[in-house]
């Protein structure tokens, strides 16, 4: 379904009927013509053809008069006897009358031989109407009717005609529609996944639909060119998610997947594949240290940008840019994540390292009020590193600038609700090193990365997103954003948001009650100019009809449509097409365990309290009664 490039007008008023059907009856009409000939030139004998035009007036002649004149062709012998011509007499070819015309037929060979000698038509002859047709029904045509002669071609010309019936009365009902709900001048088109399919033929990764038997496929360049899937909770973005999962497993790409709900470890994990899991908490997560991503000294406030995030008060900034500061000055004595804890626990230890740096002026104890903000402000990350393993305890170390260079495996990112807040920063840390690693070229033989963001609100701002979302096609890592809201995300990253969201090509909306984040998504899809002619008719003395064109410019899709679409349901938007489509749930059994508890000395014990020790309230006295409620009837009396 291609779409011309800017307005297409009308030259003329559209005409209220239906012409696609009328062309397909036109059409039909002239091969019915055309086989009629082909039946007429070569499966009637040269005297059928010759005498077809008496045979037909012979036939409706009847019905007016019983006699009319007739003129019949006549073979002689040598001796000049007379006989009616049969088709073993004559054959094409030519043969002069006395009055200077010609005959279409001549003499065949076998008359010749058998002792005929001339052909010739005979002069009009008052004949028998009935009579003659009957002759020649039974000498000529062998007792077929004039209608039956070309009953195959007109069999022929109406299956023709029914072939193109369903296709003219479709355009024909689109057509309708068009004059009745308006023409689409300019905008984003409406179309189904097959014609989507029909109209990119993508070989890129794609969604199994209900709509159609073949998958839903945006173009392989899309692909680098991002993917982003916004819905309420339990609309369907996982189950979409799951389904690009299992394609990027078939391709043998590598994946970096943020499961936030441990949905996707369960069903994708693969120890024997270099899979890794990035928890503190779960016994399968390797030892890994901030200051062991360090290849240049200026690493370092990347990664301590990373950490301390800014707040959307401007005030504020100061007991940001501080503890970042010190941080990336901390980190450059390449400590491990333990003495980080036991640096950041100790401030006499923090003095020590900046002293004779500019830095010691920011924690200085003669400002007591702006060393305990910073101080306090670098202190918060100090409870993630803390779950962090030891190298004793894990099983392997793991970096990500290691990890970016020969792609092994899947790497998950996972938590557990309680315990997600303080996860967070490093969650941020991890994800944002990682796309720092692979924002270069990749080299000859490397394979494609996948970032899976799903629920992208629930980590705090990471510094490398936008960069890798308007800069990662060159490093051909796809990114799949997923996320409940715009106001979500423009809390975390305010108007750069807007930025983020504008940059990936697929564009994936599902169910989304939010009004203002259903009102952003109508805005996203688009609006399209619409041309409707409106018709107004006079009566009465003064009959007639008025038309006038009328441009309106509406959403393609309503807000409200966006808010009530069911689960399961969505819309895709790619270029300026976009697909209304519905996909089944195809659940995927787990085969892994979600997680496996590294710290099971981390619960807090109580003793339980025996029946002996607990008071009984019944006997117990409030220290302070409450005042007697006051008798209302007493008191009125």
């Amino acid at each position: 379904m291609s779409t011309g490039w800017g307005r297409q007008e009308r030259v003329i008023w559209p005409p209220r009927k239906p012409i696609h059907t009328w062309g397909a009856a036109f059409l039909a009409l002239i091969l019915t013509g055309l086989f009629c000939y082909v039946h007429y030139s070569w499966a009637l004998t040269p005297l059928e053809r010759f005498y077809l035009p008496e045979y037909l007036r012979a036939t409706m002649v009847p019905a007016f008069r019983p006699t009319a004149m007739y003129r019949i062709l006549l073979v002689t012998n040598r001796s000049g006897q007379l006989h009616y011509a049969v088709d073993a007499n004559v054959q094409n070819g030519q043969t002069p009358e006395p009055d200077g015309k010609s005959l279409p037929l001549t003499l065949s060979d076998s008359a010749r031989r058998s002792g005929l000698h001339n052909l010739y038509l005979s002069a009009p002859l008052m004949l028998q109407t009935k009579a003659w047709r009957d002759y020649l029904a039974r000498e000529v045509y062998e007792g077929e009717a004039p209608w039956t002669l070309f009953i195959w071609p007109m069999a022929f010309g109406l299956l023709a005609f029914l072939l193109q019936l369903p296709f003219s009365i479709r355009k024909d009902i689109r057509r309708f529609r068009e004059l009745k709900y308006g023409r689409r001048l300019k905008g984003p088109v409406m179309v189904t996944p097959r014609q989507f399919n029909r109209e990119f033929r993508g070989a890129g990764i794609g969604i199994k639909t209900d709509d159609c038997p073949q998958m839903l496929r945006i173009p392989a360049q899309a692909e680098d060119q991002h993917i982003e899937i916004i819905g309420d909770t339990g609309s369907g973005k996982t189950t979409i998610i799951m389904q690009l999962l299992r394609q990027i497993q078939a391709r043998g790409h590598s994946a970096i997947v943020y499961d936030p709900a441990c949905e996707f470890i369960q069903r994708f994990y693969d120890a024997s594949r270099g899979d890794i899991v990035l928890n503190p908490l779960d016994r399968r997560c390797p030892y890994w240290g901030p200051s062991e991503e360090l290849i240049r000294r200026a690493e370092a406030r990347a990664i301590a940008a990373s950490l301390f995030q800014p707040t959307t008060d401007r005030k504020g900034e100061f007991f940001i840019e501080s503890p970042q500061k010190i941080f990336a000055h901390l980190l450059l004595s390449l400590p491990t994540p333990q003495q980080l804890v036991d640096w950041m626990s100790h401030p006499d230890e923090i003095d020590e390292r900046v002293k004779g740096t500019e830095l010691a002026a920011l924690i200085d104890k003669k400002a007591p009020q702006q060393r305990s903000g910073v101080l306090g402000s670098l202190s918060l990350v100090a409870d993630s590193f803390r779950l962090l393993p030891t190298r004793t305890e894990a099983a392997y170390e793991w970096t990500a600038r290691q990890w970016s260079e020969n792609r092994q495996g899947w790497i998950f990112i996972t938590s557990q609700p309680a315990e997600r807040e303080a996860l967070r920063p490093l969650h941020s840390l991890w994800i944002d090193m990682l796309v720092l690693r692979l924002l270069s070229e990749p080299k000859p033989g490397q394979r494609p990365v996948w970032f899976v963001l799903d629920e992208l609100a629930s980590l705090q701002k990471l510094p490398q997103l936008h960069t890798a979302i308007t800069e990662n096609r060159k490093s051909r890592n796809p990114i799949i954003l997923g996320f409940q809201g715009k106001a979500q995300l423009e809390v975390i990253y305010g108007h750069l948001a807007e930025v983020m969201l504008s940059q990936p090509a697929t564009k994936i909306f599902l169910k989304t009650t939010e009004p203002n984040a259903a009102e952003w998504v109508s805005r996203a899809i688009g609006k399209v100019e619409i041309e409707r002619m409106r018709e107004t008719q006079y009566d009465g003395s003064r009959a007639g009809r008025n038309f006038s064109l009328d441009r309106q410019t509406e959403p393609l899709v309503l807000d409200s449509e966006i808010s009530g679409l069911e689960n399961l349901r969505a819309f895709l938007k790619y270029g300026n097409h976009v697909v209304r489509f519905s996909f089944p749930r195809q659940p995927i059994l787990p085969k892994q365990p979600k997680f496996i508890e590294r710290l099971k000395d981390d619960y807090i014990v109580r003793e339980p309290i025996t029946p002996a020790e607990r008071p009984d309230p019944s006997s117990a006295e409030p220290e302070h009664s409450p005042p007697a409620r006051p008798n209302l009837v007493t008191t009125l009396k």
